[in-house]
């Protein structure tokens, strides 16, 4: 039999089938270019590019960006959407790069981050409803198309939405610092609904939307984590949105997966009731609380694409690699895993090499003898 591409291996892997090896690739929000990702690229190591199928217009909004200081280590910017009920701002900051690398990323692969939110008390929300009232969503599938050609076979390129719903709120527009999101839904419950209810509404449309794109695989960038979201709130508001979204793609061939890469433990119950295929980022000890023994065993009908936990990239090649082969002991056969060289941040070129020393070498399915050849062979 031909030896599989390595978009072939992470579709395999997504869909309950044997890949020949065991799918690993580097998303392109971390992904450096040269000669280390060339060398490991030639050794199996595919890529992973997120694209949007949409665009978002705001109507009866005027948005405006205005640069308030500027130092060697930081951009402060502040994002104002004016409106005719009413005006609310953020304040973000930037550390250097940020516009000229991956995903509006600084050269450290830091995301900016705001130190004002939107909303900040219960006048704001009716702003923020409006907007999402007057949201039109529509489709462009040219950038999917141009990334599916560039990449071929050399990965998987996926639609994407970094926040819906409740998370929406409580990540991007409110915050969880000092409570803040807690407080608010506590004191103003009617209120957070209702905005929470135009969102859900406006965003109707996009499902629909990318079920009929190019993509292969859609995640709902969530950034899941049972400590800011329990399981009341999880049932209650993410199963719903969830749902609609799985019930929309999975009518267009699509696979659905969720950017989980927090705590899960309190949640594992109620993640396996949902229709996602997969769980994108899951980060086992020592980051998360969950191994990837035990997500095999509580989701018997999903996929993990298994992000490596940065904290041992921070001990250095030698126990990237022991992490590695413990990973790969937890896996069983190695049949619904891929693994992800990186969620969240980028790898040095010496981690990214020694991974990929493990990885390169997995063949499926896994056995304990397989994985001691591997151990010896790095030797």
């Amino acid at each position: 039999m031909d030896e599989m591409t390595r978009r072939e291996r992470i579709l395999k892997a997504s869909r309950h089938q044997m890949a020949d090896r065991l799918p690993f690739f580097h998303n392109w929000r971390h992904c450096q270019q040269g000669w280390a990702e060339r060398d490991c690229r030639n050794r199996g190591m595919g890529l992973s590019w997120a694209r949007p199928s949409y665009t978002f217009t705001w109507h009866g909004v005027e948005v405006t960006e205005t640069f308030e200081s500027y130092t060697t280590a930081a951009q402060t910017l502040r994002r104002t959407f004016r409106t005719p009920i009413g005006t609310i701002s953020q304040v973000e900051m930037r550390e250097p790069g940020a516009g000229q690398w991956h995903g509006m990323r600084g050269w450290r692969d830091v995301t900016p981050w705001q130190t004002e939110r939107a909303i900040k008390g219960p006048d704001d929300y009716k702003v923020l409803k409006y907007m999402y009232d007057n949201l039109e969503i529509k489709p462009d599938y040219f950038a999917l198309e141009q990334a599916k050609d560039w990449l071929g076979d050399d990965g998987i390129v996926w639609d994407w939405v970094p926040h819906a719903g409740m998370q929406l709120l409580m990540i991007d527009w409110v915050g969880s610092e000092g409570g803040r999101f807690f407080v608010h839904h506590a004191r103003y419950p009617d209120t957070v609904e209702a905005t929470h209810a135009s969102i859900s509404k406006a965003y109707e449309p996009l499902w629909d939307i990318a079920a009929g794109s190019p993509a292969d695989f859609f995640l709902l960038a969530d950034n899941l984590d049972a400590v800011l979201v329990n399981p009341k709130l999880f049932k209650k508001y993410f199963m719903p949105e969830w749902q609609k979204c799985c019930y929309a793609l999975h009518a267009g061939g699509k696979l659905v997966g969720v950017h989980a890469d927090g705590r899960l433990g309190a949640l594992k119950d109620l993640i396996n009731e949902t229709s996602i295929d997969v769980i994108e980022a899951l980060h086992v000890p020592p980051m998360g609380d969950f191994s990837i023994g035990e997500a095999l065993a509580a989701w018997p009908d999903k996929v993990l694409w298994t992000g490596f936990p940065g904290s041992v990239y921070a001990l250095g090649p030698e126990e990237t690699m022991k992490q590695a082969l413990y990973m790969l002991r937890d896996a069983g056969t190695g049949e619904r895993i891929c693994i992800e060289m990186s969620t969240e941040n980028q790898v040095s070129n010496e981690n990214l090499l020694a991974l990929t020393a493990v990885l390169e070498h997995a063949e499926l399915p896994l056995t304990p003898d397989k994985i001691d050849a591997i151990e010896r062979s790095l030797k």
